[in-house]
């Protein structure tokens, strides 16, 4: 079964794929030889294996390990000790190959199921990339940051609502100076492939710097449609992802197809960013029936209290911290608090899915570039919670508090 490759397994394809001494074709001149000879080095924390020739091989993962807790009110029985979980548990390979060429497989080994994650090849010719396989789809600015460099446990509640995920099919993003642009055409997730759904995303992005100030302003469009009788279910826990119960629910619904709008904006200048994003998620469910549109936003600001430190950007994402004095060199590493608001509304027409607002404070301490540490706090504010009190209140209070340990390579 696929879900059940050992490491060894994952890495022999792209083993496979190097040239000369390991498949015993020896090079006819010494220069040759010279030339495809594997160089072995460090990067991002992991080996990797390549040639001058563009060929290259390097594992890949990480670690995310949570301990949560939420505190809701006792008549709603849902009061939990301490959960704790593998949040992500990630292995795979990268490998790249002359022209252009690089190909990913990972796959999540988490508590509940083991899961393919990016499974695509790609092919890079100055400004633009092409992408084919399972990976992520173009929508949002907090979608696409990758979730070591997010700043919080868990990213907006509309990305999760929204259901946000990887996907099969094709992308291409072009850049040129200070202006990006994404589209694709996708199918489902490669553990949903029977249920034939389409879907096409564009998102553009403009990343100007003005001085010491890095400005993006972005927006997306996506649009999918459904084979008949596809039912829709949208829904968000309270900020700790080893929550059992999810308050704010939709419950299913049919659907002939969905499309989503979002504008997104970030600066960022020194050890402050600000960043935020609205996203409309409208529903068309087909003849006769009322259609809904439910809204998720965000906005956040952080800062770094360590000199130097500050969050990185790179063509229309947060990129990964890197301290300016990592412990690894005796120094701090980066200290950072983050302060975010985040509103989720599931609620219009005949669905009544609830509404969630949350209060969100962040702590990170980065050892290195490849080490976290995190405390995050939230106070959720429900109205229309799909759970009643006993005396029929739906509108109360959840805190969540949630640490996390980081490793990754």
């Amino acid at each position: 079964m696929i879900h059940r490759l050992t490491l060894a397994s994952m890495l022999a394809l792209p083993v496979a794929l190097l040239p000369s001494a390991a498949h015993g074709q020896a090079d006819t001149s010494s220069s040759d030889a010279a030339k495809s000879a594997p160089i072995p080095m460090l990067d991002e924390g992991a080996p990797r294996i390549g040639d001058k020739k563009g060929w290259s091989i390097k594992p890949r993962g990480r670690i995310q390990v949570d301990l949560g807790k939420i505190d809701a009110p006792e008549s709603l029985d849902l009061a939990e000790d301490y959960n704790s979980e593998f949040r992500r548990a990630r292995l795979g390979v990268d490998a790249t190959a002359p022209g252009g060429f690089a190909f990913r497989f990972e796959m999540d080994f988490s508590e509940h199921e083991d899961q393919i994650m990016d499974a695509y090849a790609s092919y890079k010719n100055g400004p633009l990339l092409i992408t084919a396989g399972q990976h992520n789809t173009v929508q949002t600015l907090e979608e696409l940051t990758s979730s070591l460099s997010i700043s919080f446990a868990e990213r907006s509640a509309f990305t999760d609502a929204f259901q946000f995920q990887r996907r099969i099919g094709v992308s291409g993003q072009y850049v040129a100076q200070d202006i990006l642009v994404q589209a694709g055409i996708f199918t489902d997730n490669i553990e949903d492939l029977g249920d034939r759904n389409r879907s096409a995303d564009v998102r553009i992005a403009a990343m100007p710097r003005l001085g010491d100030v890095q400005l993006h302003f972005g927006g997306s469009v996506h649009y999918a449609w459904y084979e008949d009788g596809t039912d829709l279910r949208y829904s968000a826990r309270p900020q700790v992802h080893s929550a059992r119960n999810k308050l704010v629910d939709t419950a299913r619904f049919s659907a002939e197809s969905e499309l989503g709008t979002g504008l997104e904006f970030a600066a960022i200048r020194g050890p402050v960013h600000v960043t935020g994003e609205v996203y409309r998620q409208h529903v068309d469910r087909g003849p006769g029936m009322a259609d809904p549109t439910f809204y998720g936003a965000y906005a956040e600001i952080g800062l770094f209290l360590t000199p130097g430190d500050s969050r990185p950007y790179s063509k229309g994402s947060f990129d990964r911290i890197r301290p300016v004095r990592p412990v690894t060199q005796g120094g701090p590493g980066a200290w950072q608090v983050n302060l975010r608001y985040d509103h989720l509304d599931l609620s219009d027409g005949d669905i009544s899915g609830g509404r969630q607002s949350s209060y969100r404070a962040s702590l990170i301490w980065t050892p290195s570039a490849q080490t976290r540490l995190m405390v995050d706090y939230g106070r959720q504010k429900y109205s229309g919670a799909i759970l009643a009190e006993p005396d029929g209140n739906r509108a109360y209070n959840v805190d969540s508090l949630v640490m996390r340990a980081q490793l990754d390579f």
